[in-house]
């Protein structure tokens, strides 16, 4: 797989991961907060990177 295929296969995959965390956080709290914009910072950076180390 060419390197450039799949960081953004990590990318994407990093994104889905926070917009599904940050989609359950505003049905279960109403709303988000600066917890909430860390806690997808730190989902999506760790999506990123395991999946480039599985790739």
């Amino acid at each position: 797989m060419p390197a450039a295929l799949q960081h953004a296969a990590a990318v994407a995959a990093g994104l889905l991961a926070a917009d599904l965390l940050l989609r359950r956080c505003v049905r279960r709290f109403g709303g988000v907060t600066g917890d909430v914009f860390g806690a997808l910072c730190e989902v999506a950076a760790t999506t990123a990177l395991v999946t480039l180390s599985l790739g």
